[in-house]
């Protein structure tokens, strides 16, 4: 490994505004909001904050497979909040999320609204209210909680880790790429492992484990985050490939990944989303002139 510049840490540590590589514009050490902004509420009972990112992701496929299965109820809007510059620091955001992240929602179907935020919290809440993309055995629960609860706690070292330091540092650093990378790879092989005794996370039955691991992992090892599929050798992954492709072919997470997105394939764009008929409507404007 090459030997780069040390650092020594001071002993108290400041801000630098100016530092941060491609987020530092909205990256801070405080919460709370910045600007007074009031949330938009549309028709139906669930109200989405959001933008697709894999977080964001998560949501708007478990929505859209909701109402594939038939659950009217499931309707939503999903507004997008571009996190680029700084929506999610506005006053309405704040107020649903106090930890300024997306996604966020509001469940109109209590009195008075409830709401909801971190993504692992929004399909769990969704999954009870509908009971929908549980497993039917009782039993597997556990099994079902776990990988959703593994996937919240290790995505952060895929993309705060490698994806912040291999994609989007200011400079490339070594030590990081290769400790984050070791450290990906290492989680692609533990899901590799169990997806060689099942057909998916809590075993012969799609849950809310799958959706929220395919939206990171699963779309890793399709070459649509970060472009480092063939650096981290991800073909290596066969059964992970294999679930990846499978879950991606269902046609509601094929409209899921679509909502609230802003970058990539412009037909693969929808801004945002209030009717199901949005995905056959959307015009240019919705969708950009061109992919970014």
């Amino acid at each position: 490994m090459t030997d780069n510049s040390e650092y020594t840490p001071p002993r108290v540590w400041t801000w630098d505004s100016e530092n941060g590589g491609r987020f530092a514009s909205v990256n801070r050490p405080i919460a709370g909001p910045t600007h007074d902004r009031d949330l938009q509420v549309g028709q139906h009972p669930f109200q989405l904050y959001s933008l697709a990112t894999p977080n964001g992701v998560k949501v708007t496929v478990m929505f859209e497979e909701l109402l594939a299965a038939g659950h009217a109820g499931a309707e939503y809007d999903a507004w997008l909040i571009n996190i680029g510059e700084g929506d999610q620091f506005g006053s309405g955001f704040v107020s649903v999320n106090p930890n300024s992240k997306i996604p966020a929602m509001m469940d109109h179907t209590t009195t008075p609204p409830t709401r909801v935020f971190e993504s692992g919290a929004i399909l769990l809440h969704l999954a009870e209210k509908f009971g929908a993309f549980l497993p039917s055995d009782p039993a597997n629960r556990p099994e079902m909680l776990s990988w959703l609860f593994w996937q919240i706690g290790s995505a952060p070292y895929l993309g705060g880790g490698f994806g912040h330091f291999y994609a989007y540092a200011p400079f490339k650093m070594e030590y990081p790429i290769n400790r984050f990378a070791m450290e990906t790879k290492r989680q692609l092989d533990v899901l590799d492992r169990r997806l060689s005794e099942s057909t998916y996370l809590a075993g012969e039955e799609y849950t809310i484990a799958d959706i929220a691991n395919w939206a990171w992992y699963g779309q890793l090892v399709l070459g649509r985050l970060y472009d480092a599929a063939e650096f981290l050798d991800v073909k290596s992954y066969a059964n992970v490939l294999r679930w990846a492709k499978a879950i991606d072919a269902r046609p509601a997470v094929q409209r899921g990944r679509m909502v609230n997105r802003t970058s990539g394939d412009p037909k693969m764009q929808l801004h945002e989303r209030h009717d199901a008929s949005d995905f056959e409507t959307r015009t240019q404007d919705k969708i950009g002139n061109a992919a970014e």
